[in-house]
């Protein structure tokens, strides 16, 4: 566990930044925590890293089906797959928890201020970082809870045919070509996913609700990377996809204007860059482009009939970052610029909205002494209609026994209300609110970790206080209140013989600082267990999750009721067997004993799941 010098400087002599995270094929380095590529137990900050071999031994089909296995996550969604859903880390909204493509923040055109990570296909994702605590000091507006990465690029040039078939009715199919010319390797990659879905609100009082509610999604990504000399490269990606939805209504609509029950989704994203590294200095340069369309519409009346909403979001984002050695760590600084566009569209109005921000940063670790490591971060943005911002943290690690670490940090974060919520918007009946300011958070956290014999395990507690949080109230947009958020992590994995076991244990008590009560649709307890192993080539993987009870809100009675959502207990078992050294077969039954349970108060789950797959690579 200890930060060693030598160790440090070999990972910090190829530097790489976000745009270039890839799959290296270790686990042991990192680049999102700071924006430069660092050994993982450099990282003072709780850090999991998932590469896409986990993914494919736990036969996930969702983004979420990966992040609710990973500690201090825990998600709510309104039924299946590509239903709306939210993220919360340690506790916090999902629109505190900032999610990255490749390092590149993802847009926000919802009224709820955070990204549609449920949109976002599985079939995209080589690699996964995930650090818990706030990170606003790096990345600016909306890393209060944590920072998710999702990575698409790998070093991997082996090329790919997946197909799988499961439970009402899905399917899955996918490619992935590989190709090196030269000092250029070229990736391109197709998938298509669909499912017919389930009844996700079996409880509603309107007869067209009581449909399945499926899901469609078409993924096309190509990707150009170029050694130009010994210290020079550049890559050039672009990816789409399409996403439609069905969902429910819930009641009797009153009119056309409040039926839609379809979503269509759109999806691309342009990335090139270029990165210069030369012994101790790397440099680099990413442009980004993101442009995204959202309908929702009738089933019953059409597309182009009153109800239709039409929401299209365009990003434009530069970061150019540096990163230098210095004594024993290094020294990274950086300036991004984002812009983004958000028409809003109905039959009668057409909204339009604009916000550019301009970040700068600097961040630093280094060893002092030989068993201690201290870490600092500022950063200053500047948005249009907020003025300057600032942000910043610092942390250290003091390694007091050999093999155990204990790191204290303090740390500020901020979310900027978004474009909707600061401008308003006619077509939902939102007034503008120019006297919106940012939220804004303050935490503390104490943790110990370290290596016992086989077992490598981290304790972690922490003190979350947010305030300005912006809340709707009649027609607006409000900052009407704070919430303090405490709570206890502990994980630990261990290897005995061919058998690996992950364990986390979770306790939370996020409260509104007002009434005293608690957040809705956050489990106080959580215990996720992971066992896997392999016989004779047979591989095989049980995942155990209990999630505790849960506060939640039933809309459908007059006045509004809170209520109580239960605790469950839910097993997956999943197993392969590779029928020669290209082809490899696997099954998955999720949720084994057919739990009847809610993430969200009214929304049905799926139910037991079973599912077969296959890939074969060349």
């Amino acid at each position: 566990m200890m930060i060693k010098k030598i160790s440090l400087l070999a990972a910090l002599s190829v530097t790489a930044f976000s745009g270039w995270a890839q799959d290296s094929g270790s686990d042991s380095l990192v680049v999102t925590a700071n924006r430069f590529q660092q050994p993982v137990n450099t990282v003072l900050a709780p850090t999991d890293v998932v590469t896409r071999e986990q993914i494919d031994k736990w036969q996930s089909k969702t983004v979420l089906d990966v992040l609710r296995r990973l500690p201090g996550v825990d998600i709510s969604q309104n039924g299946g797959m590509g239903q709306l859903a939210s993220v919360y880390v340690r506790g916090t909204d999902s629109r505190h928890a900032l999610i990255l493509m490749d390092g590149v923040p993802v847009s926000r055109p919802n009224l709820s201020n955070d990204s549609n990570l449920y949109q976002i296909p599985i079939s995209l994702i080589q690699r996964i970082e995930f650090i818990r605590g706030p990170r606003s000091a790096v990345y600016g507006s909306g890393a209060i809870g944590g920072v998710i990465n999702i990575i698409t690029q790998s070093d991997d040039e082996v090329s790919r045919i997946d197909a799988g078939v499961g439970s009402k009715g899905y399917q899955e199919y996918s490619g992935t070509l590989r190709q090196r010319f030269g000092d250029t390797v070229v990736t391109a990659m197709g998938a298509y996913q669909t499912t017919h879905g389930f009844n996700v609100q079996p409880g509603s009082t309107w007869n067209h609700d009581n449909d399945r509610d499926g899901y469609r999604n078409k993924t096309f990504f190509g990707s150009l990377q170029h050694h130009f000399s010994e210290n020079v490269d550049g890559f050039f990606r672009g990816y789409g996809y399409a996403n439609n939805a069905d969902y429910d209504v819930g009641s009797p609509p009153f009119s056309p204007a409040y039926s839609a029950d379809e979503n269509q989704y759109d999806n691309q994203s342009w990335d090139t860059g270029l990165r210069y590294n030369a012994d101790i200095y790397s440099s680099q340069l990413i442009a980004s482009f993101q442009k995204l369309k959202s309908y929702n519409y009738s089933s019953l009346y059409g597309r182009y009939q009153d109800g239709t909403t039409l929401d299209r979001m365009e990003q434009r984002y530069i970061q150019w970052g540096n990163n230098l050695i210095v004594g024993h760590g290094s020294v990274s600084a950086g300036v991004d610029w984002k812009q983004e566009k958000l028409t809003s569209v109905t039959q009668a109005d057409t909204d339009r909205y604009k916000r550019d921000t301009t970040g700068i940063y600097l961040t630093g670790q280094q060893q002092v002494l030989e068993s201690v490591t201290l870490e600092a971060s500022g950063r200053e943005d500047h948005d249009e209609q907020f003025g300057w911002h600032g942000t910043w943290q610092t942390a250290a690690g003091w390694e007091f026994v050999d093999g155990y670490r204990a790191t204290l940090s303090y740390g500020t974060g901020f979310l900027a209300p978004g474009l909707t919520q600061q401008f308003g918007s006619p077509q939902y009946g939102i007034a503008s609110n120019p006297d919106l300011q940012p939220e804004k958070s303050r935490q503390w956290e104490a943790g110990i970790e370290g290596v016992t014999g086989p077992l490598d395990w981290r304790l972690s507690t922490w003190r979350y206080k947010i305030n300005n949080l912006i809340s709707y109230n009649n027609d607006a947009y409000y900052n009407v209140k704070s919430a303090t958020i405490k709570g206890v992590e502990w994980t630990g994995n261990l290897t005995t013989g061919p058998v690996s076991h992950a364990l986390t244990l979770q306790y939370i008590d996020p409260r509104d600082d007002e009434t005293h009560q608690r957040l809705q649709r956050r489990a106080r307890q959580q215990v996720k267990y992971n066992l896997s192993g392999e016989v004779s080539d047979f591989g095989w993987d049980v995942t155990y999750q209990y999630i505790g009870e849960r506060e939640d809100t039933n809309f459908n009675t007059f006045p509004s009721e809170k209520v109580k959502l239960g605790s469950v207990s839910l097993w997956d078992v999943a197993v392969s067997y590779p029928v020669t050294s290209h082809l490899t077969v696997r099954g998955k039954i999720a949720n084994l004993f057919d739990k009847d349970y809610e993430t969200a108060y009214g929304y049905q789950t799926a139910g037991r799941e079973y599912n077969l797959s296959g890939s074969y690579t060349f």
